[in-house]
């Protein structure tokens, strides 16, 4: 089902509006498939493989099954991407194919710079792995302190860990498969028949592009599974009550990721020529040059810099999102602050315009479109979405309750001591629709902009609409994936599972959570011509009391 949902996601990415392909829905396709390919290869889960937590009876990255589970997601998941990718291009439409008799080789397109250094990658990461098996096991000692003096103490305790080899058994396989998927992947590319959109060249060098995006991504989990191992080898002996250590695989593969980062791949030629002149003729023209655009352009810079800092705040100001210890609803707390933020900042943004270039006596106008149906129609499934399964994981909870059950539903199965998560959510998304009724009030009642400009005060003003609808659809996507993450226990008894995996996280909930907190991620960061498949409709006064 994934996917499926995949391929039909990249498919609607590559058709043209009029039908068929364009050079600039190639690459933007391509741009998708390594976007959605590096959220897939993430392995934050499994970076505590391996070690036994002090004090925890059950840890969840302590048997090779857990620890295959966590590597298998990221590593499969970004190889099936970049497949499914290369598979979603469309077949030809043309009486006559385009066709090359030439023999297609991986090395004709491999990026060489790029590739020699991701094998140096791969090697140092299965050097790293080959170490971690020789390394002994420790057991964990429950942290407390020892008293050596009439006022002096001592910690003792720390976490332990499992044998090396089970480790490096699991990192092995991890990394073998990653190595093999991608030889099949680039296979997969250098085989890709030619696109009508594309002439020979530019086919040529969209493979190229194809496997510099794969590389990129394999090369981060390489270092990842490095830096697992790294983290394993760098714990100390808790008997020896070492109070520091350090990771040097870890600073190793942020490295990595920093210089995969800037490691742009090269740019089809037509695309390349389209765009300086559209943004040639986009930055010579009137509308764009009106201090009111640019001011409404950074304000799209400024909103994605919003949840950013609201993150780190977070991170340093626990104390800011609830009273006391233990809430369940810290997490869906979490994702409407940052939503709440960005909203914050559209709204602002409305204001500054109205007090900066408002001009009394000049009728308001609205846009005929303001909202393009493709975004319309994700913001209402993702509020359907977000209701339906806050309804279900309420009344899965109170199953959870009936059996009696109800302590798994707080951390470390301690009492109810507040409201369910799912109470939390709705009322924080209940909170944060009446935040984003602010901006759309004030772009609504905001004075008109004095300009000879036909159409681009009503633009303005569909922008800010746009941006509030786009905001509110991803925070209601994430907020029903942290909610299914955060209380997966609900899902078995409305299921009808076995009452013995009740009590414990349901796995599937928890996946399915997380892609759904992922597609929220990706309905955020899509820009404001990217749901609009056709062009805008042209703006249609609307003259309104002026106060």
């Amino acid at each position: 089902m994934l996917a499926a949902g995949l391929y039909l996601l990249l498919r609607w990415v590559i058709r043209a509006p009029g039908g068929g392909t364009t050079a600039v829905t190639v690459s933007q396709h391509a741009l998708w498939i390594g976007v959605i390919g590096w959220l897939a290869s993430s392995l934050q889960a499994a970076g505590t493989a391996g070690i036994i937590p002090a004090g925890n009876t059950s840890p969840t990255l302590a048997t090779p099954t857990s620890i295959l589970g966590a590597l298998a997601w990221p590593v499969l998941g970004c190889l099936a991407v970049h497949a499914v990718g290369q598979l979603s291009y469309p077949g030809p439409r043309l009486p006559r194919r385009l066709a090359s008799l030439e023999i297609r080789r991986i090395r004709d397109f491999l990026p060489r710079p790029l590739a020699w250094t991701v094998a140096a990658i791969f090697v140092g990461s299965a050097l790293q792995i080959g170490f971690v098996a020789g390394l002994p096991a420790y057991d964990a000692i429950p942290y407390g302190a020892l008293q050596e003096g009439p006022s002096s103490f001592r910690r003792i305790g720390g976490d332990g860990r499992i044998q090396g080899y089970i480790l490096a058994a699991c990192l092995g396989a991890a990394w073998l498969t990653l190595a093999l998927g991608t030889a099949l992947v680039l296979k997969l590319i250098s085989h890709r028949r030619q696109l009508e959109a594309l002439d020979a060249p530019e086919s040529d060098l969209l493979r190229t592009i194809a496997m510099n995006r794969l590389l990129r991504t394999v090369a981060t989990i390489a270092a990842g599974l490095a830096a697992v191992a790294g983290n394993f080898a760098a714990r100390p002996d808790p008997a020896a009550n070492v109070s520091s250590w350090t990771n040097p695989a870890g600073f190793a593969a942020f490295v990595v990721l920093l210089v995969m980062w800037g490691w742009a791949p090269p740019k089809l030629p037509s695309v390349q020529v389209n765009g300086n002149g559209n943004r040639a003729a986009l930055s010579e023209s009137p509308a764009a040059a009106h201090p009111a655009t640019r001011l409404v352009v950074s304000l799209g810079a400024a909103m994605g810099f919003t949840p950013v800092a609201a993150a780190v705040l977070g991170l340093f100001v626990p104390g800011l999102y609830f009273p006391g210890a233990n809430l369940p609803g810290l997490p869906m707390l979490f994702v409407a602050l940052m939503a709440a933020a960005v909203l914050l900042v559209a709204g602002a943004g409305e204001l500054l315009l109205q007090r900066s270039y408002g001009t009394h006596g000049i009728p308001r106008t609205w846009p005929r479109q303001v909202v393009s149906p493709a975004l319309l129609t994700t913001a209402i499934v993702a509020v359907v979405l977000f209701v339906a399964i806050t309804v279900l994981t309420a009344a899965g909870e109170w199953e959870l309750r009936e059996a009696g059950l109800d302590g798994f539903l707080r951390p470390g199965g301690t009492p109810p001591d507040g409201s369910p998560g799912w109470v939390i959510a709705a009322v924080a998304t209940a909170a944060v629709a009446a935040i984003a009724s602010l901006p759309v009030v004030a772009a609504r009642r905001r004075r008109s902009i004095s300009t000879d400009i036909h159409g681009l005060d009503a633009a303005l003003r569909a922008i800010t609409v746009h941006r509030v609808v786009r905001t509110f659809a991803a925070f209601c996507t994430a907020q029903a994936g942290v909610l299914l993450m955060t209380a997966s226990q609900a899902w078995p008894p409305l299921l009808g599972l076995p009452a013995t995996t009740w009590a414990a996280p349901w796995q599937p909930a928890i996946i399915a959570g997380a892609l759904l907190a992922a597609a929220g991620v990706l309905i955020a960061v899509i820009p404001v011509k990217g749901f609009a498949r056709t062009p805008a409709a042209a703006a249609k006064p609307v003259p309104e009391r002026v106060p």
